[in-house]
């Protein structure tokens, strides 16, 4: 069996850089692997299905409400951006939002904040390059930020319920504060690189501005959204056999390398298998750092990839290119941190 989900890891991180085919179709293929890897496992069975199905609902219907919501404002907000950068310059603009939409997260969810980030990338006037950068950028922004409390994402909602007990007692603000002296000088030193991104020149920019949205573009991406949870659920259900079998053991440093598998897995499902009272603050600050930096870096790996990279057309290797070294940077980086401390 775990010949067969590694051989299916790897294709899924694999196939989407080598075939254009399943890059176009990611989430169709996706969906493929996590039914195959459950099946492998051998965990497809009437409980899992109903949580594929039910799963992907809220995180849709709020795609689907905000998309129709900001298909009426968007002139709206794109005239209000233009008249801030009259007289805010565009590289604080930029640090401005991946700090604001990093913090926010936390409060207003994920989900919302990367529906923000579209509208304000879609109303810039930069090249496509800086603006996937800035998706990017502000993606990983978004990912740390909404930790910090169990309503930004449902990885921290897992980790509370996972820790309220015994000896954490886990409240509303347990995560912010095991964690925030990790989360927030990671949030302003993205938004700081975000800075970097502004290259004065305009060009060719990304394709969300090229035609107007109508209700079947709406519709159509929110119907991508659930599908891809979908997959994501079925993927992280697949593999938790292995995880609960072999990956629970490890020390925390190798456990904080084996989690980049979250830049493809659902994080949450790892946090759900990882995460335990029985682990030291050290252990789980180890764990969670990695998920949640490690899910910046591909598309699959976190909501907000998901989202912004379907309603802007952003493909796997475009995201790759700006994702795959800033979150190895970043991994380093913290893991030296926590080495230190």
């Amino acid at each position: 069996m775990i010949w067969a989900l590694l051989a299916i890891l790897l294709l899924v991180f694999a196939l989407p850089f080598v075939t254009k085919r399943v890059e176009r179709n990611l989430e169709a293929f996706l969906f493929v692997m996590g039914l195959s890897a459950a099946l492998v496992s051998q965990v497809l069975d009437r409980h899992l299905v109903r949580e594929a199905l039910v799963e992907p609902i809220k995180i849709t219907l709020a795609v689907l409400v905000f998309g129709i919501a900001f298909k009426y404002t968007r002139a709206y907000v794109h005239q209000n951006i233009r008249r801030v950068l009259q007289f805010l310059p565009l590289p604080v603009f930029l640090f401005l939002t991946v700090v604001m939409l990093g913090l926010a997260s936390s409060v207003i969810t994920a989900i919302i904040a990367s529906l923000f980030l579209v509208e304000v990338v879609a109303g810039l006037n930069l090249s496509r390059k800086a603006e996937i950068s800035l998706v990017v950028v502000a993606c990983f922004a978004i990912g740390l930020g909404a930790v910090l409390t169990p309503i930004g994402e449902p990885l921290s909602t897992i980790a509370i319920a996972k820790l309220k007990g015994e000896p954490y007692h886990a409240d509303f603000f347990f995560l912010a504060r095991l964690l925030w002296y990790f989360i927030i000088p990671g949030i302003v030193a993205l938004g700081v690189l975000a800075i970097f991104l502004f290259r004065g020149e305009g060009g060719e920019s990304l394709r969300e501005r090229e035609r107007p949205e109508t209700f079947l573009h709406v519709f159509a991406r929110a119907g991508k959204v659930y599908l891809f949870v979908m997959a994501l659920v079925l993927l992280g259900s697949g593999f938790k056999p292995v995880v609960d079998t072999y990956v629970v053991h490890w020390g925390s440093g190798i456990l904080y390398w084996v989690n980049m598998t979250s830049a493809v897995l659902d994080n949450a499902t790892l946090t759900a298998a990882e995460i335990s009272p029985q682990m030291t603050a050290f252990q789980i600050k180890s764990a969670l750092v990695a998920l949640l930096v490690a899910g910046g870096m591909l598309i699959p790996g976190n909501i907000p990839n998901i989202i912004a990279a379907g309603k802007l057309r952003i493909t796997s290797r475009e995201w790759a290119r700006v994702g795959l070294p800033l979150g190895l940077v970043m991994l380093v980086i913290y893991f030296l941190i926590l080495e230190l401390l």
